[in-house]
């Protein structure tokens, strides 16, 4: 999605380990890629995508005096944060264009079990749900302008568990197959990616 791109400045909301940086400068040698993440034990991480060039802050993108950035990357964030609305209020209009990555927690399947919510919760942080509808509404409410949104196949990519999740998976590529976004909806599993511009 992003490689139809070329931007010269690159920054990573909550960048973790910063492997996504890393691997960016693969397809961008030349470009200025910065990480932020106010977790301190993340940099103990850092000496690999140091190493290819790339700046990283422990610190909050949000207070910090950086110029716009081509690309703003903010995977795997929202979930997590208390006001997902004042969040993407306050990086509006700090980047040309914007990657949002979604786990999409929620479906009918998910809310009937009620554990796999309570296990992300509890395991991951995760204090907000998402379905792919919900995920670009609350862009849209935030003046983002939605440019691509995909699925990234989670469901499908992640690694072999056993022959019971392998089993448990025959039923989901048939439903996915047939329509993706009532699977997603129906059983979930899935993440969403979505290319986005400040309205």
């Amino acid at each position: 999605m992003a490689n139809k791109l070329q931007p010269a400045s690159i920054v990573d909301i909550g960048c973790g380990a910063g492997i996504v940086l890393a691997e960016l400068r693969r397809l961008y040698p030349d470009a200025r890629l910065s990480g932020f993440d106010i977790a301190p034990d993340a940099e103990r991480f850092w000496a690999v995508p140091r190493a290819r060039g790339v700046e990283l802050t422990v610190g909050d993108f949000i207070s910090s005096q950086t110029p716009p950035f081509d690309l703003l990357l903010a995977l795997d964030v929202l979930e997590h944060l208390q006001d997902p609305f004042a969040f993407l209020t306050k990086i509006h209009g700090r980047a040309g264009h914007y990657v949002f990555h979604f786990p999409l927690d929620l479906s009918a399947s998910s809310v009937l079990r009620e554990k796999p919510l309570l296990h992300v919760r509890r395991k991951v942080g995760h204090v907000h749900y998402f379905t792919r509808g919900l995920a670009l509404a609350l862009l849209q409410d935030c003046d983002y302008r939605i440019i691509d949104a995909r699925y990234t196949g989670a469901a499908f990519n992640a690694p072999q568990l056993g022959w019971k999740t392998q089993i448990a998976r025959l039923p989901r590529r048939l439903i996915f197959a047939l329509n993706r976004d009532w699977g997603a909806r129906m059983l979930g599993g899935e993440t969403l990616m979505v290319l986005a511009t400040a309205a």
